[in-house]
């Protein structure tokens, strides 16, 4: 996988009354709500990362993850070692500023679904952050 270029910017939160972007899931009340720290909007970027198919987005065909294309895979240790290798390759290729501190992916074959959990932080001694992802017999993939 080639080296993107890193941009390197001074933290956006030091002023606490100013956002610094829109979190994810949109919805609820308010509609649109905002991140007033660094770790919040990374986590929120994670996510969109995750939940964008390779292609997806115009002039960058390569931004997103390879989850959905997993999806009508076969249950197996395969699948696993499939998983943990494209969430690691496409984390550390696009958000470099995450650190993956662990990944733990649970198949139940009976009922076909995935789930996988993220333990992720945004600096060397920020506060662990867990993202789960299922994944349904439907097709859809969810975020927590």
């Amino acid at each position: 996988m080639s080296v993107r270029k890193e941009y390197k910017k001074y933290p956006l939160d030091l002023k606490p009354n100013k956002a610094i972007g829109v979190q994810l899931p949109l919805g609820g009340d308010p509609l649109f709500k905002l991140s007033y720290t660094t770790e919040e909007q990374a986590v929120s970027n994670l996510k969109n990362l995750l939940l964008t198919r390779k292609g997806e987005r115009p002039f960058q065909p390569n931004f997103g993850s390879d989850i959905y294309s997993l999806l009508f895979e076969q249950i197996s240790a395969d699948l696993e070692v499939s998983l943990t290798e494209t969430l690691t390759d496409d984390i550390n290729f696009w958000l470099p500023y995450i650190l993956i501190d662990d990944i733990t992916i649970n198949l139940d074959e009976d009922y076909n679904k995935v789930e996988i959990s993220l333990t992720v932080r945004v600096t060397e001694n920020g506060a662990n952050t867990q993202i789960i992802i299922f994944v349904t017999e439907q097709g859809s993939v969810s975020i927590v």
